[in-house]
Protein backbone atom coordinates (compact mmCIF):
# COMPACT_ATOMS: atom_id res chain seq x y z
CA UNK A 1 0.00 0.00 0.00
CA UNK A 2 3.07 2.41 0.89
CA UNK A 3 4.62 1.87 -2.79
CA UNK A 4 0.99 2.62 -4.15
CA UNK A 5 0.80 5.99 -2.12
CA UNK A 6 3.94 6.67 -3.35
CA UNK A 7 3.19 5.90 -6.90
CA UNK A 8 0.39 8.34 -6.65
CA UNK A 9 2.07 11.23 -5.12
CA UNK A 10 5.08 10.91 -7.69
CA UNK A 11 2.31 11.30 -10.50
CA UNK A 12 0.55 13.95 -9.09
CA UNK A 13 3.61 15.80 -8.34
CA UNK A 14 3.77 15.22 -12.21
CA UNK A 15 1.04 16.93 -13.66
CA UNK A 16 1.74 19.46 -10.56
CA UNK A 17 4.89 19.87 -12.30
CA UNK A 18 4.10 20.30 -16.09
CA UNK A 19 2.73 23.24 -17.59
CA UNK A 20 2.90 24.86 -21.04
CA UNK A 21 6.55 26.25 -21.69
CA UNK A 22 6.20 29.89 -23.44
CA UNK A 23 10.25 29.34 -23.96
CA UNK A 24 13.30 26.74 -23.33
CA UNK A 25 16.86 26.82 -22.51
CA UNK A 26 18.19 26.14 -25.44
CA UNK A 27 21.24 24.67 -24.28
CA UNK A 28 19.86 21.82 -22.56
CA UNK A 29 19.39 18.91 -24.78
CA UNK A 30 16.99 15.45 -24.11
CA UNK A 31 18.77 12.38 -24.39
CA UNK A 32 18.40 9.75 -27.50
CA UNK A 33 16.85 7.30 -24.51
CA UNK A 34 14.60 9.90 -22.87
CA UNK A 35 13.35 11.25 -25.57
CA UNK A 36 12.99 7.81 -27.39
CA UNK A 37 10.59 7.10 -24.19
CA UNK A 38 8.00 9.80 -24.67
CA UNK A 39 7.68 8.57 -28.43
CA UNK A 40 6.82 5.26 -26.96
CA UNK A 41 4.03 6.50 -24.73
CA UNK A 42 2.49 8.49 -27.57
CA UNK A 43 3.06 5.17 -29.73
CA UNK A 44 1.19 3.02 -27.33
CA UNK A 45 -1.75 5.52 -26.93
CA UNK A 46 -5.07 4.38 -27.07
CA UNK A 47 -7.68 5.34 -30.13
CA UNK A 48 -10.97 4.86 -30.75
CA UNK A 49 -11.51 1.29 -32.16
CA UNK A 50 -7.79 0.99 -32.36
CA UNK A 51 -7.21 2.56 -35.83
CA UNK A 52 -4.06 4.97 -34.74
CA UNK A 53 -5.07 7.83 -37.48
CA UNK A 54 -1.69 9.37 -36.27
CA UNK A 55 2.26 10.31 -37.38
CA UNK A 56 4.60 11.81 -34.87
CA UNK A 57 6.76 13.93 -37.23
CA UNK A 58 9.95 15.26 -34.96
CA UNK A 59 10.96 18.36 -36.88
CA UNK A 60 15.26 18.76 -35.68
CA UNK A 61 16.32 20.71 -38.83
CA UNK A 62 16.21 24.14 -38.03
CA UNK A 63 15.51 25.86 -41.41
CA UNK A 64 12.64 23.86 -41.48
CA UNK A 65 11.16 25.03 -37.92
CA UNK A 66 11.81 28.58 -39.05
CA UNK A 67 9.68 28.15 -42.06
CA UNK A 68 6.84 26.99 -39.57
CA UNK A 69 7.35 29.97 -37.40
CA UNK A 70 6.36 32.23 -39.76
CA UNK A 71 2.52 30.76 -39.49
CA UNK A 72 2.60 29.54 -35.71
CA UNK A 73 2.03 32.30 -33.82
CA UNK A 74 1.38 29.90 -30.72
CA UNK A 75 5.36 28.75 -31.19
CA UNK A 76 7.22 31.96 -31.66
CA UNK A 77 9.61 31.23 -28.19
CA UNK A 78 9.32 27.75 -28.95
CA UNK A 79 10.60 26.46 -32.36
CA UNK A 80 13.67 28.56 -32.00
CA UNK A 81 14.31 26.95 -28.68
CA UNK A 82 12.89 23.77 -27.32
CA UNK A 83 15.22 20.81 -27.48
CA UNK A 84 12.65 18.47 -29.87
CA UNK A 85 9.31 19.68 -31.90
CA UNK A 86 6.93 17.43 -32.83
CA UNK A 87 4.05 17.71 -35.16
CA UNK A 88 1.33 15.43 -34.99
CA UNK A 89 -0.69 14.50 -38.08
CA UNK A 90 -3.60 12.64 -38.40
CA UNK A 91 -5.21 11.01 -41.03
CA UNK A 92 -7.82 12.19 -43.76
CA UNK A 93 -11.28 10.91 -44.11
CA UNK A 94 -10.28 8.99 -47.02
CA UNK A 95 -8.49 6.73 -44.85
CA UNK A 96 -10.67 6.91 -42.26
CA UNK A 97 -13.48 5.26 -43.92
CA UNK A 98 -14.90 2.01 -43.18
CA UNK A 99 -13.61 0.15 -46.10
CA UNK A 100 -10.56 1.84 -46.44
CA UNK A 101 -7.07 0.43 -47.36
CA UNK A 102 -5.52 2.02 -44.27
CA UNK A 103 -8.31 0.65 -42.12
CA UNK A 104 -8.22 -2.50 -43.49
CA UNK A 105 -4.39 -2.55 -43.50
CA UNK A 106 -4.89 -1.88 -39.91
CA UNK A 107 -6.93 -4.85 -39.09
CA UNK A 108 -5.44 -7.39 -41.23
CA UNK A 109 -1.22 -6.66 -40.37
CA UNK A 110 -1.41 -5.16 -37.17
CA UNK A 111 -4.57 -6.04 -35.31
CA UNK A 112 -4.11 -9.33 -36.80
CA UNK A 113 -8.03 -10.13 -37.34
CA UNK A 114 -9.38 -12.92 -39.15
CA UNK A 115 -11.18 -11.92 -41.79
CA UNK A 116 -14.64 -12.86 -40.66
CA UNK A 117 -14.11 -10.69 -37.71
CA UNK A 118 -12.45 -7.96 -38.78
CA UNK A 119 -15.71 -7.69 -41.35
CA UNK A 120 -17.48 -7.52 -38.25
CA UNK A 121 -15.58 -4.65 -37.15
CA UNK A 122 -15.64 -2.73 -39.84
CA UNK A 123 -19.53 -2.92 -40.22
CA UNK A 124 -19.66 -1.75 -36.43
CA UNK A 125 -17.24 0.61 -37.30
CA UNK A 126 -19.24 2.04 -40.54
CA UNK A 127 -22.21 2.13 -38.26
CA UNK A 128 -20.28 4.54 -35.38
CA UNK A 129 -19.36 6.98 -38.72
CA UNK A 130 -23.13 6.78 -39.99
CA UNK A 131 -25.07 6.41 -37.85
CA UNK A 132 -23.75 6.81 -33.67
CA UNK A 133 -21.59 9.75 -34.62
CA UNK A 134 -22.76 11.05 -38.08
CA UNK A 135 -19.62 11.41 -39.08
CA UNK A 136 -19.70 10.00 -42.97
CA UNK A 137 -20.33 12.86 -45.40
CA UNK A 138 -18.51 15.71 -43.16
CA UNK A 139 -14.73 15.71 -43.83
CA UNK A 140 -14.26 18.22 -41.44
CA UNK A 141 -15.95 16.60 -38.26
CA UNK A 142 -14.71 13.27 -39.66
CA UNK A 143 -10.91 14.71 -39.91
CA UNK A 144 -11.13 16.55 -36.42
CA UNK A 145 -12.62 13.14 -34.91
CA UNK A 146 -9.52 11.66 -36.02
CA UNK A 147 -7.25 14.64 -34.52
CA UNK A 148 -9.03 13.79 -31.51
CA UNK A 149 -7.56 10.40 -31.35
CA UNK A 150 -4.18 12.11 -31.50
CA UNK A 151 -4.65 14.44 -28.88
CA UNK A 152 -4.63 10.95 -26.42
CA UNK A 153 -0.65 10.58 -27.81
CA UNK A 154 -0.40 14.01 -27.10
CA UNK A 155 -1.33 14.02 -23.50
CA UNK A 156 0.40 10.98 -23.06
CA UNK A 157 3.78 12.01 -24.16
CA UNK A 158 3.27 15.33 -22.23
CA UNK A 159 2.35 13.76 -18.94
CA UNK A 160 5.43 11.41 -19.51
CA UNK A 161 7.61 13.68 -20.30
CA UNK A 162 6.74 15.87 -17.07
CA UNK A 163 7.30 12.39 -15.09
CA UNK A 164 10.71 11.73 -15.95
CA UNK A 165 11.12 15.66 -15.38
CA UNK A 166 11.36 17.02 -19.10
CA UNK A 167 8.90 20.23 -19.96
CA UNK A 168 6.30 20.48 -22.73
CA UNK A 169 3.61 22.72 -24.31
CA UNK A 170 0.81 21.71 -26.49
CA UNK A 171 0.49 24.49 -29.21
CA UNK A 172 -2.74 24.38 -31.49
CA UNK A 173 -1.80 28.23 -32.58
CA UNK A 174 -0.75 28.37 -36.52
CA UNK A 175 -2.19 28.53 -39.49
CA UNK A 176 -3.24 24.95 -40.52
CA UNK A 177 -3.35 25.68 -44.41
CA UNK A 178 -0.13 27.55 -44.41
CA UNK A 179 1.71 24.89 -42.21
CA UNK A 180 0.55 21.93 -44.53
CA UNK A 181 1.67 23.37 -47.33
CA UNK A 182 4.86 23.85 -46.12
CA UNK A 183 4.88 20.36 -45.02
CA UNK A 184 4.02 19.07 -48.31
CA UNK A 185 6.39 21.10 -50.79
CA UNK A 186 9.65 19.71 -47.82
CA UNK A 187 8.30 16.36 -48.58
CA UNK A 188 7.25 15.81 -45.11
CA UNK A 189 3.92 15.32 -45.34
CA UNK A 190 1.61 13.58 -47.63
CA UNK A 191 -1.35 15.72 -48.36
CA UNK A 192 -3.36 13.29 -50.11
CA UNK A 193 -3.70 11.04 -46.53
CA UNK A 194 -2.44 13.68 -43.69
CA UNK A 195 -3.75 16.73 -42.10
CA UNK A 196 -2.13 18.86 -38.99
CA UNK A 197 -3.82 17.84 -35.95
CA UNK A 198 -1.61 20.16 -33.18
CA UNK A 199 2.41 20.36 -32.65
CA UNK A 200 4.24 19.98 -29.19
CA UNK A 201 7.59 21.03 -28.29
CA UNK A 202 9.57 19.51 -25.43
CA UNK A 203 12.74 20.34 -23.89
CA UNK A 204 13.78 22.44 -20.34
CA UNK A 205 12.38 25.19 -19.10
CA UNK A 206 14.05 28.38 -19.30
CA UNK A 207 12.09 30.49 -16.73
CA UNK A 208 9.94 29.14 -13.25
CA UNK A 209 6.54 29.43 -14.18
CA UNK A 210 3.77 30.91 -12.11
CA UNK A 211 1.97 28.72 -9.60
CA UNK A 212 -1.32 26.05 -11.50
CA UNK A 213 -4.67 27.18 -11.25
CA UNK A 214 -7.40 24.96 -11.69
CA UNK A 215 -11.58 24.78 -10.89
CA UNK A 216 -11.79 22.87 -7.97
CA UNK A 217 -13.05 19.16 -8.00
CA UNK A 218 -16.33 20.48 -6.97
CA UNK A 219 -16.86 22.46 -9.72
CA UNK A 220 -15.90 19.77 -12.59
CA UNK A 221 -16.86 16.85 -11.25
CA UNK A 222 -20.65 15.39 -10.80
CA UNK A 223 -21.66 11.93 -9.31
CA UNK A 224 -24.79 10.56 -10.39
Amino acid sequence: MESNAAAKKEIIAAYEFRHATKEFDSSLKISGEDFQFILETGRLSPSSFGFEPWKFVVVQNPEIREKLRQFTWGAQKQLPTASHFVLILSRLPKDLAAGSDYIQGIMKDVQNLPPEVAEGKRKMYNTFLTTDFGLTGNDRALFEWGARQTYLALGNMMTAAAQIGIDSCPIEGFDKPKIEEILAAEGIMDPEHFGIACMVAFGYRLNEPRGKTRRSAEQVVQWV
